[in-house]
C-alpha cells in the first residue's frame, strides 16, 4: 500500500507529564505573533548500526533529510523560527544524550529537537529505527520524545509524524503534518485543459495522479474516516459520482443521477455522500446512504440550493441558495429542516465549508469583482476576510481547523495567455499566506484527515 507506515513497535513516551502544557499560545485573531526561536538538530546516525546494513542505506544522509522536514514542516506555519544549523555549537550525537543548555540559549534557541537514526534488519528485510526528544532550552528538560521503526522509504512520514507531536506539544493544537492533499491537475491552454486527479503529501511530495485526463473530473474530497474520495467526472459528457478507494485503486461508480450533479461531499462519519441535484432547472440538495444507496431529498425550493457540507457532528448542513435574490450562505439542521439565512454581509457568497473544530465556516465571497475567502461563525457572526485576489474559491480545512488551502487563478492577457491556476495556503491570522507547491497547475483541493500508523 502507498506511503503505508509499517510501525514495528512504538516505545513509550520518554517522559508524559500529568498536565501538558506549551511554550507558545495561539491567538487566531494575531497576526504580530513573534515567531518561537527553534533548533532541529540534524538527526545523527548510530556508528554501531552501520555495520548491520543489508543494503546500501545512506542513514547519515537520511537523518539530515528527515531533520529537514521537520524545519520546512514548522517553519511554514509562521509560528516558529527555525535557526541555521552553522550557529548550531554542540554535536547532533551529544545534543541528543544531554543537551548543553547554555549554548542552545546562547544562540537565543527556546526549543530544541534531536534525533537518532539506527538501521535494522528483522526477516532479512531492512528497517530503520528513529529515535526523536523534544527539549525545552529555558526550562532546561525534556518534554517530549518517542521512537518507532519503520521501512527505509517512509522516512518522509516519519518527518512529519514529528512535526505533529513538536506541533502539538508546543501549541496544545493537534497537527496537521501527516496528512495529504487530492486536486486536480490542470495542464493546457485554458480553452482546452486537461484535468487529472492527483494526491500528493500535504508539503507537495510524493505526488500521484489518479485518472488520466481522458475524463473532465472535478470536486475531489476527502472521506473523513478513511482514505477514500469521492469525485464528479464526465463519461460520454454525462455527470456521475465515483468513489476512489486511493490505497488500492479500486473506483466504483456511485450511481447514475437524473440532471446535472454537483460537488459531492462526504457525511462526517464516511457513510453518506451529499450533493446537489439540477433537474428542470432548478437545484435540490440530496443525500444518498452509501450502505443502503437509499436516497433522500432534503432541499425543495424553486432557487438554486448547492455546495452543501455537514457539520463536524453530522446535526447540521451548510449550503449556498439564491432563495432570498442573489447568493448566500444558510444552515439546516440534517434532515433540511429549520432552514436559517447566516451570511448579510454585501456581496454573494458561496462554497462554505464547516471546520472541523465546528466553530467556522469558511466560505468564498464576490464583491466589487473581487474573489475573497473568508470565514465566519456559525451563525453568521464576526465575518472575517483573510484574502482577496482576481479569482480564487474552493476552501478546504486542514483536520485541526487552522489552515485553509483553495485556489487562485490569474488573468489572462490580450493574447488569451498567462492564464494558470495555484493553491494556495492562509491560517486563520490571514497573514500567513503560502502557494503549495504542485508539479502542474491545480484546483478544487481537499485535505486529508491524518493518516494514523
Amino acid at each position: 500500500m502507498r506511503n503505508k507506515l509499517l510501525l514495528i513497535f512504538v516505545l513509550c513516551f520518554f517522559l508524559k507529564p500529568a498536565i501538558s502544557y506549551s511554550l507558545v499560545e495561539i491567538d487566531i485573531t494575531r497576526g504580530n505573533l513573534d515567531p518561537l526561536p527553534i533548533s532541529v538538530s540534524p538527526f545523527f546516525a548510530d556508528e554501531t548500526s552501520k555495520e548491520k546494513i543489508k543494503k546500501n542505506l545512506d542513514i547519515d544522509n537520511l537523518g539530515l533529510e528527515i531533520s529537514k522536514v521537520i524545519e520546512n514542516n514548522l517553519r511554514k506555519t509562521g509560528l516558529f523560527e527555525t535557526l541555521e544549523k552553522e550557529s548550531f555549537l554542540q554535536k547532533p550525537d551529544i545534543a541528543h544524550l544531554k543537551p548543553r543548555f547554555e549554548d542552545w540559549a546562547l544562540i537565543k534557541s527556546q526549543v530544541l529537537i534531536t534525533g537518532r537514526v539506527t538501521s535494522k534488519i528483522i526477516n532479512e528485510k531492512d528497517y530503520i529505527r528513529i529515535e526523536f526528544k523534544l527539549w525545552d532550552v529555558l526550562g532546561a528538560k525534556m518534554v517530549d520524545g518517542f521512537s518507532l521503526t519503520t521501512v527505509p522509504t517512509n522516512w518522509r512520514r516519519v518527518g512529519h509524524k514529528i512535526s505533529d507531536k513538536v506541533y502539538e506539544r508546543l501549541t496544545g493544537e493537534s497537527g496537521y503534518f501527516d496528512t495529504r492533499i487530492i486536486y486536480v491537475a490542470e495542464e493546457g491552454p485554458k480553452t482546452q485543459r486537461v484535468k487529472k486527479l492527483a494526491i500528493m503529501d500535504q508539503d507537495g511530495f510524493n505526488t500521484k495522479y489518479l485518472t488520466l485526463g481522458n475524463e473532465l473530473v472535478l470536486t475531489p474530497r476527502f472521506n473523513p474516516t478513511n482514505q477514500m474520495v469521492t469525485y464528479l467526472s464526465y463519461f460520454r459528457n454525462m455527470p456521475r459520482v465515483y468513489l476512489l478507494n486511493i490505497e488500492t485503486g479500486k473506483q466504483e461508480v456511485v450511481g447514475d443521477f437524473p440532471g446535472m450533479t454537483f460537488a459531492p461531499r462526504f457525511s462526517p462519519d464516511g457513510k453518506k455522500i451529499i450533493m446537489s441535484l439540477a433537474k428542470d432547472g432548478n437545484s435540490e440538495i440530496w443525500v444518498r446512504n452509501l450502505e443502503t444507496n437509499i436516497q433522500e431529498k432534503l432541499t425543495d425550493h424553486p432557487s438554486i440550493d448547492t455546495s452543501p457540507s455537514y457539520s463536524p457532528d453530522g446535526k447540521y448542513i451548510t449550503f449556498n441558495s439564491d432563495r432570498s435574490g442573489y447568493q448566500q450562505i444558510y444552515i439546516m439542521r440534517s434532515d433540511g429542516s429549520k432552514v436559517k439565512r447566516i451570511s448579510f454581509g454585501k456581496g454573494i457568497y458561496g462554497t462554505p465549508v464547516w471546520s472541523p473544530r465546528g466553530d467556522l465556516i469558511a466560505f468564498t465571497k464576490l464583491h466589487k469583482g473581487k474573489f475573497f475567502i473568508g470565514v465566519m461563525r456559525t451563525d453568521g457572526t464576526g465575518e472575517r476576510l483573510l484574502t482577496e485576489n482576481f479569482y480564487q474559491e474552493a476552501p478546504s480545512w486542514s483536520p485541526n481547523g487552522r489552515i485553509i488551502i483553495f485556489y487562485r487563478e490569474t488573468k489572462t492577457d490580450d493574447k488569451g495567455q498567462g492564464f494558470s491556476a495555484k493553491l494556495w495556503s492562509i491560517d486563520l491570522t490571514g497573514y500567513n499566506e503560502r502557494l503549495v507547491l504542485t508539479e502542474t497547475d491545480a484546483s478544487d483541493p481537499s485535505w486529508s484527515s491524518l493518516l494514523g500508523n
